[in-house]
């Protein structure tokens, strides 16, 4: 057999795949038949294992070895153990079964008179242990920890923390010895002492601090803290000095520790504003060492009980951080700057320049991260200039950026806009630049503004109308004007006087055929758009004045009859019948009525309920007025949009009908069957233009809007209406879940209600100013152990007025199981009071049994 030089030479030596893989199999063959051998000999066993070990490293099969390894295990020399030990690593995981022939010898080991034998067998233990073997061996580790040896104590002390993850139930065993480890003088034993606690804390966190062992690690804060300003203020240390700090390993473990014990506990946060003070303004951070540090000093200020000039000074170093030419201490501002904003935004928003300018870095990670952080700065006072700089950014993104800068600025804008001009302007703008990424969500609310701002309304169309003239690639664009063309072109005709030269020009009805026309015959003319055009030319042949232009769209629309979309077809097909009826089609094509604005209807509000089953004809993908509209065109909320009062008499709806439909005489007995004289009210204009279109009628009896909202009308779905109501607010039903009260401080009152299904446990948090004074910026945010998973919707109002009430939803679900039987939640409250000021209070809160 070859030696483990001359198998790595020959695998090496292999030009192809084939090559390489007829050596690793001749080689597997000679280590198999070796084995059968039983060959005593230690050196020939050792090399076998060795080649295996090489094998393992190609992602060969190697289970065969593994009993050879267990064998090198038994042999008394050093040589032969510690590649034992190593195989045993490799080729054993605490799943095989084999693993439990290990346990004895662990066990001699542990308890040998050569350290490092000893270290080997903490080591191997500290990589597979599995919970039997922790539960077994433990009492040795224990031991171990004792030890006057530190290369040996340092060891146990890492193998103790892979037992304590384990097995849970045996961390109060090692407790003790713990607290001795944070003492001693020894720095990697203190290194893995500190390890050690920082994971026992950890773990007892996310159990909801059943076992207490961070209260029981409290005590020590005050030696944690001289141990570390030792450290920071000591001098040149040769034994620990890396590049001028001493020992930075252990700074930063004790920094990790410290920000545990702090985390939530203001006695404890106080004993450790003082060192982090004093670490943030020394330590030097003009080497990377030194930045490491001060990283882990701003985290741990972050995330303590820490006083408001603390916090400050730990966002100007992550401002220090932006100004860094490495790339990856920039990253790691940006994304720490993202959590940090919701805490002290006015402290991050003196570095908004700096986090602008990383929008123009190279690396395309450090744009999506300034990105992301740009859009959380962004409030009243500063919306123009952030807008203007994020369009800007906008102009010459990546395609990949577009989606999410269209929704960001849309629902900034809706939520910050400080007038409806500039809010308008701003969404023109994103329609222009990336138009073809604009999701329907932000089109809907942008048509939805166009429509409730009457005093904009022509110049919307105007500025829509040129910007099509000068570009119909983008789509969001191009279904935008259509529509307000189409809804508002008499305006458009009318014009009006405007500061910009492109708006003062007069517009002729022929131009605005031709725009449509030559949309029409353009590549860009998809589905989507081609049922926009359609419609919206049929509502601007009542707009329109010139028969000549009527008569082209007539023929546009006839063009369409045969279009091999079926819903197209469909339309063009009805509304070229309506044009032998001037009355009807003038009544159906008015105006839509302005739409009501509810909270849930606006960008940032709850997304909308899925609405019920549409008639068979108007699917909501593919009706003319498509799905993302459908909230503006009426719906449960808008009066309906009937015919005018001229249309004379039942008889004439009834001919009219009949002539259409062809079946006069079916047409006139069912009208006759419903006639004022056998006690039923007469069919409306209303119910004969749904006869017309073959959907079900409903009563129409005329009734004031005041009184009762009409139904759905299938004109009005037709053109854009929606046939189920908008979504509603999400409110507990009388008697259902009780309210357990999660806070109530400082005139704010907090209720949970929770509903529990198969998969995840639903969270309505309900907020109500008790005080007599206004709450602004009120906000919650709250945190769950890492077995569960939470999803945490945005507040319906961060501003409550006395006596108001708001709503956030939560859901929480576990990473794998069941939802967990009782909830367990920290929640970090925020709100300012005209009387109390900014409040910031944090409590946990766990769901009563």
């Amino acid at each position: 057999m070859a030696s483990l030089k001359t198998f790595i030479r020959n695998v090496r030596a292999a030009k192809t795949i084939a090559d390489e893989r007829a050596v690793v199999q001749k080689e597997s063959a000679a280590i198999r038949a070796s084995f059968r051998e039983e060959s005593h000999d230690s050196n020939v066993r050792r090399n076998n294992v060795a080649k295996l070990l090489y094998l393992f490293t190609l992602g060969e099969r190697t289970h065969f070895g593994q009993i050879e390894c267990l064998k090198l295990l038994a042999s008394p020399r050093f040589a032969d153990k510690r590649l034992g030990y190593l195989g045993t690593m490799l080729l054993l995981d605490e799943n095989q079964e084999v693993l439990t022939l290990v346990t004895n010898s662990l066990k001699n080991d542990l308890n040998h008179s050569n350290q490092y034998i000893v270290g080997l067998a903490l080591v191997t233990l500290g990589n597979i242990a599995s919970v039997e073997m922790s539960r077994d061996l433990f009492p040795e580790i224990e031991t171990i920890l004792s030890s006057s040896n530190p290369y040996i104590r340092r060891k146990a002390a890492l193998c103790a923390m892979r037992i304590c993850r384990k097995v849970p139930d045996l961390q109060e065993h090692f407790l003790d010895k713990a607290k001795l480890l944070l003492s001693d003088r020894n720095h990697g034993v203190l290194l893995c002492g500190l390890t050690l606690v920082t994971n026992m804390c950890e773990a007892d966190e996310e159990e909801g601090a059943e076992l207490g062992i961070v209260e029981s690690f409290r005590p020590m804060t005050q030696q944690l803290v001289k141990t570390l300003k030792s450290l920071a203020s000591s001098g040149y240390a040769p034994e620990h000095d890396v590049t001028g700090i001493t020992d930075p390993f252990v700074q930063v473990k004790i920094l990790q520790l410290l920000r545990v014990l702090g985390r939530g506990d203001q006695r404890t946060s106080d004993l450790i504003n003082d060192i982090l003070a004093q670490v943030a303004t020394n330590t030097d951070s003009s080497k990377n060492v030194g930045n490491s540090i001060l990283y882990e000093a701003v985290l741990t200020i972050l995330d303590i009980e820490a006083d408001s000039g603390l916090r400050v000074l730990g966002v100007n170093i992550l401002g220090k951080f932006l100004a860094n030419r490495d790339n990856n201490i920039r990253y790691v501002a940006l994304n720490t700057l993202i959590k940090v904003v919701a805490i002290e935004p006015n402290a991050v928003q003196r570095h908004r320049n700096t986090i602008l300018d990383c929008l123009r870095d190279p690396d395309i990670s450090i744009r999506r991260r300034a990105l992301d952080l740009s859009f959380t700065l962004i409030n009243e006072g500063n919306v123009r200039v952030l807008i203007r700089e994020l369009l800007a950014f906008l102009e010459v993104a990546d395609n990949e950026f577009k989606p999410i800068m269209t929704s960001q600025i849309g629902i900034a804008a809706d939520r910050f806009a400080p007038n409806k001009r500039w809010h308008v302007d701003t969404m023109l703008r994103v329609l222009k630049l990336a138009g073809n990424y604009i999701k329907e969500q932000i089109l809907s609310s942008f048509v939805r503004l166009i429509a409730t701002t009457p005093d904009l309304q022509t110049y919307c169309v105007q500025k829509l109308y040129t910007s099509l003239k000068g570009d119909i690639t983008q789509e969001g664009l191009t279904l935008a004007g259509t529509w307000v063309i189409g809804e508002y072109g008499d305006a458009l005709l009318r014009g009006g006087q405007y500061e910009e030269e492109e708006l003062v020009a007069e517009v002729k009805e022929a131009d605005i055929v031709d725009l449509f026309a030559t949309i029409l015959n353009s590549s860009y003319a998809g589905q989507s758009v081609t049922g926009y055009i359609v419609t919206s030319a049929m509502k601007l042949t009542t707009r329109l004045s010139d028969p000549g232009q009527i008569e082209r769209i007539r023929r546009l629309l006839f063009a369409h009859q045969a279009n091999l979309d079926i819903e197209i077809q469909q339309r063009a097909v009805e509304y070229g019948n309506l044009f032998g009826y001037d009355q009807i089609r003038k009544g159906v094509l008015e105006k839509m009525p302005p739409p009501e604005i509810r909270e849930e209807q606006r960008v940032l509000g709850e997304a909308p309920k899925k609405r019920t089953q549409r008639p068979a004809k108007m699917k909501p993908s593919q009706v003319a007025e498509p799905d993302m509209l459908l909230d503006l065109m009426g719906g449960s909320d808008a009066p309906g949009a009937g015919p005018s009062s001229s249309v004379n008499g039942q008889a004439k709806n009834t001919d009219l009908l009949a002539d259409i439909l062809g079946g006069g005489d079916l047409v006139a007995a069912d009208s006759r069957s419903k006639s004022p004289a056998n006690g039923q009210p007469a069919k409306s204009n209303m119910s004969s233009i749904m006869d017309l279109f073959d959907t079900p009628s409903t009563s129409s009896t005329p009734q004031p809007q005041a009184q009762a909202r009409p139904p759905p009308l299938a004109s009005a779905d037709l053109f854009g209406g929606m046939s189920s109501p908008p979504p509603q607010a999400a409110t507990p039903a009388p008697g259902g879940p009780p309210a357990h009260q999660a806070y109530n401080k400082n005139g704010l009152d907090i209720t949970f209600r929770l509903q529990r299904t198969a998969n995840a446990v639903q969270l309505l948090a309900r907020f109500r100013n008790n005080g007599s004074s206004n709450l602004i910026n009120v906000s919650l945010q709250a945190a769950v152990p890492k077995s569960q998973k939470l999803q945490l919707q945005a507040i319906s109002s961060s501003e409550l007025t006395a006596g108001q009430e708001a709503t956030q939803q939560m859901r929480i679900a576990s990473v794998a199981g069941p939802p967990p039987a009782k909830l367990r939640l920290r929640l970090k409250i925020g709100f300012t009071g005209s009387a109390s000021g900014p409040v910031a209070d944090q409590v946990d809160w766990s769901e009563p049994v």
